[in-house]
């Protein structure tokens, strides 16, 4: 059987957890940040869980 090639672009943008969620960082964190609140860089900064099929979608795009 082929096997699948995995999306670069996805590779550079999504890491799996240990329990195999799909994390994700947030945007409006790369420039102007002078203009943002420190409250909102710092809410920016953390990293999120990708929900649902989206998450589906990516783990087919990483070949997981």
């Amino acid at each position: 059987m082929p096997k699948h090639k995995s999306h670069s672009g996805a590779k550079k943008r999504f890491k799996l957890t240990g329990t195999g969620k799909v994390k994700r960082q947030q945007a409006n964190r790369r420039h102007y940040l002078e203009h943002k609140s420190s409250r909102l860089t710092r809410r920016l900064a953390s990293d999120q869980i990708v929900e649902g099929g989206q998450a589906k979608v990516i783990k087919k795009m990483l070949a997981k």
